[in-house]
């Protein structure tokens, strides 16, 4: 197994986190301090609109977007008791949805407790549920379920019910808890520990719910740094690595109270040049910011991100293979899945994604990069639904959204093209300019025309587009003063040209 390492830059204004294996980073958390993330954070909120055709609810939590709430994850008595009833064997009562119509248990101007499920999505708000859970180091607690479930990655069954057993033995009465894979590595008392922990948050939330009105935040997430480190550290990272001195000592307090024996794996930065650049991570980040991604063999992924889906589309690019193409093809499919599946964990990519592979007529090929990629994304902490090959070579798989993607995160639409990544060619634009002149002169009647232009226009129109400036003052009989400005092709975000009359 490959070593990890957690790497943490911190400044005023940003703090990012990488995870890395071996040398490659494989997770990336972005937070700038201006825009802090909302998961997990808990409201009182007020309900502002309930659409029964949609089974939804829109709720005022006193943010700027008003926050989506599902109707299945709105919480009532009779859905508790349908719970208590219906629930398997140790199964987490948030897979289970409320089928109640949602008109009959909210109404507008109703206050009601919520918990952010998703951070606030382009335009869209945040996502709420009422199912609140509180996360601490080894336990999830739940304080409205009475029950206890498991981890599905804690696989042993003798494993299993030792922590079941051992965690009934103090769970609170009428409350749950979820056994985190964590818990495989707590020390003896630490279960208890951080069992206590999370019911004194619960207590504060509890208080915070009967004194304060709606909408109010009742409790706030741990900041990124503690957070995800909580959440990230195990057995197999050697190192934590930070480069901000504050930080240092705010996450080795954190360790020593959280994590026993993890506070020896924390290293204070002190290079010549900066962390991201030392461990090379802003080299990987440059590569998953562009569009193309290239593949040991000479082949190649593009990746599309819209606001409905992503999708990855193979190519064989360079890779023509010794053997023949039915070898080649697979070999460039199966490359593909692994650096597929790295993408979606280093971009944070959600929702709906589509896997445009190179067309396979074999079955058995096809089964291979389908199982292939089912093992590759058991290394994924995000849950994932992934359908066979279809008829057409295409996946259809979802993978768990909480937060904004990479892209999303760093970027903002090109003001030129409004994000639509294309611009209108040197022919189009001349085009389009000589119809305006068109217009100037009929509906205005001006027979000497000024135009301020780009030089690459300029130069089309005295060259290959020549014939038809000669059209048009033949034409119309005007007379045309060009005025080439200091304006370059590559300036986009100013005009290309300017009719004056």
């Amino acid at each position: 197994m490959k070593t990890k390492k957690l790497i943490i830059n911190a400044t005023s204004s940003e703090t990012r986190i990488g995870l890395l294996e071996g040398n490659r980073l494989v997770d990336l958390y972005v937070e700038r301090h201006k825009k802090r993330g909302m998961v997990g954070n808990i409201y009182k909120a007020k309900v502002s609109r309930v659409l029964p055709g949609m089974q939804s609810a829109f709720v005022n939590i006193g943010v700027d977007r008003s926050a989506f709430l599902y109707g299945g994850d709105v919480m009532d008595s009779s859905h508790v008791a349908s719970l208590h009833a219906n629930l398997k064997n140790h199964q987490d009562p948030r897979e289970l949805s409320n089928r109640t119509p949602i008109e009959k248990i909210l109404r507008e101007g109703q206050e009601i407790c919520v918990q952010v499920a998703k951070e606030p999505l382009g335009s869209k708000g945040p996502r709420v549920t009422m199912v609140v859970t509180i996360p601490g180091r080894y336990l999830v607690l739940m304080p409205e379920f009475n029950n206890i479930g498991i981890s599905r990655r804690i696989a042993d069954d003798v494993v299993r019910k030792r922590l079941i057993d051992e965690v009934e033995s103090f769970r609170p009465p009428e409350m749950g808890l979820i056994i985190r894979t964590a818990a495989l590595e707590a020390p003896a008392g630490h279960l208890k520990k951080d069992l206590d922990y999370l019911l004194s948050i619960w207590q504060s939330v509890a208080d915070k719910r009967n004194r304060l009105a709606a909408p109010s935040l009742l409790y706030q997430e741990p900041d990124i740094v503690l957070k995800t480190t909580r959440d990230l550290v195990t057995e197999d990272v050697s190192e934590i690595v930070v480069d901000d001195e504050q930080v240092y000592h705010q996450l080795r307090h954190f360790l020593e109270d959280s994590i026993p024996g993890a506070n020896e794996k924390l290293v204070l930065f002190k290079g010549d040049d900066l962390i991201f650049d030392h461990y090379g991570i802003e080299m990987e980040l440059a590569k998953a910011m562009s569009r193309k991604v290239w593949l040991p063999s000479g082949g190649y992924l593009v990746i599309d991100q819209t606001e409905a889906l992503t999708s990855f589309d193979v190519n064989t690019g360079k890779f023509v293979g010794s053997m023949n193409a039915q070898d080649t093809i697979l070999r460039t499919n199966l490359e593909a899945v692994d650096e597929i599946v790295y993408q979606l964990r280093v971009r944070n990519l959600g929702g709906i994604i589509v896997l445009d592979f190179i067309d396979m007529e074999s079955y058995a090929d096809q089964a291979k990069v389908n199982e292939r990629l089912l093992e590759s994304l058991k290394s994924d902490k995000s849950r994932t639904n992934v359908l066979a090959i279809n008829e057409l070579g295409l996946v259809q798989m979802t993978r768990k959204r909480t937060r904004e993607s990479m892209e999303r995160v760093m970027t903002v639409d090109c003001k030129h093209c409004n994000g639509w990544g294309r611009t209108l060619s040197l022919e189009s634009t001349v085009y389009e300019m000589v119809r305006e002149i068109e217009r100037v002169y009929l509906r205005r009647g001006i027979k000497d025309i000024r135009i301020r232009l780009r030089d690459d226009i300029y130069e089309a129109i005295l060259n290959e587009e020549k014939p038809l400036y000669n059209y048009l003052i033949e034409k119309y009989a005007i007379n045309l003063q060009f005025e080439p400005t200091s304006l370059k092709s590559a300036m986009l975000e100013e005009a290309a040209y300017e009719v004056l009359g």
